[in-house]
């Protein structure tokens, strides 16, 4: 008896996976790195200066500041002291916490100091002179890298380590012009370094064109030509507000990269200019004892753009 053999199955072909495209999107991206760490640079040393007593007159009695802040959060304490009739010193340290355009920086203690010669034996109108330094030897960074594929947009987000060290030195003129009034115009020259340790991206699900950067130091030089007011209201309000032109050159990125698909990337970081604001309303509550509302922020294009930090301090003049 003849039987009939069944035709052997065939198993199916897999489905190939398609090659995704993006590789110059993701070389690309590490431009926003370069952005974002600009951008670090410059909110640290806003947030810096009021450690300073930029919301404050140039010349004023000793006096320590307990505050905190909002927009970036940050804590911390400053003050002026008094070393000669001319000579002052103003100091202040604080823990602050900051995010901008793709990075977070979750903890960075800064300190600053400086030291002001004010040339009071020149009469109620007359110059000063300040030189000082920022300093914030540790941070805990986390930057976001964006880009595009042909299957799909990709986000990775990879936390390191950077410090941010800055010195400047300032020449200006004030007046008083009245026994409420105080006025000043300044220059100042800055220079900002910024050191940020290698790293590659942290896993995750998709991300075919992956990146590592190395070790570097991003570099900036800033000047600033700016001028404050101070008035008295009555007996009990005082207020100050501030600003003035920024002007970045001399930048560098220490950003290099070696990206899958693009090989080595180094970004270029430009030069460009701001506008930097500020001010305070102080209540004194009683003789040597002040509630301040204060607030300091930037104006400008990306990657500085418009940013804000406000908060609160009591201050004691001794």
């Amino acid at each position: 008896m003849y039987r009939r053999q069944p035709y052997p199955s065939s198993s199916p072909s897999p489905t190939p996976t398609p090659t995704p495209t993006g590789a110059d999107s993701s070389g690309s991206s590490i431009g926003g790195l370069a952005n974002q760490r600009f951008n670090q640079m410059i909110t640290n040393r806003v947030l810096g200066t009021v450690l300073l007593g930029v919301n404050e007159q140039i010349n004023c009695s000793n006096c320590v500041s307990a505050f905190g802040s909002a927009g970036s959060f940050s804590a911390g304490i400053h003050g002026r002291k008094e070393l000669t009739n001319n000579l002052s010193l103003l100091a202040g340290i604080a823990y602050t916490q900051y995010s901008e355009g793709g990075y977070n920086i979750t903890s960075a203690p800064i300190a600053a100091f400086a030291l002001r010669y004010d040339f009071t034996d020149w009469g109620s109108s007359r110059p000063f002179f300040d030189v000082g330094t920022i300093l914030t030897p540790w941070e805990k960074a986390r930057y976001t890298r964006s880009y595009n594929t042909s299957l799909g947009p990709v986000n990775v987000t990879s936390s390191t380590n950077a410090a941010n060290y800055a010195v400047y030195g300032r020449a200006g003129w004030m007046s008083r012009v009245s026994p409420r009034d105080e006025v000043a115009a300044s220059i100042e020259v800055w220079q900002l370094w910024q050191r940020v340790s290698g790293y590659t991206d942290s896993a995750v699900a998709f991300n075919p064109f992956d990146a590592s950067i190395a070790t570097g130091t991003d570099r900036t030089s800033l000047v600033k030509i700016g001028g404050q007011w101070t008035h008295l209201y009555g007996s009990s309000i005082e207020a100050n507000i501030n600003g003035g032109w920024v002007q970045s050159f001399a930048s560098h990125s220490g950003i290099v990269a070696t990206v899958t698909g693009d090989g080595m990337v180094v970004p270029t970081m430009g030069n460009q200019g701001w506008f930097e604001y500020g001010g305070r309303l102080g209540f004194r509550v009683q003789k040597g004892w002040i509630v301040d509302l204060f607030a300091n922020g930037t104006l400008g294009p990306q990657p500085v753009g418009n940013t804000i930090h406000g908060g609160v301090g009591l201050r004691i003049n001794y």
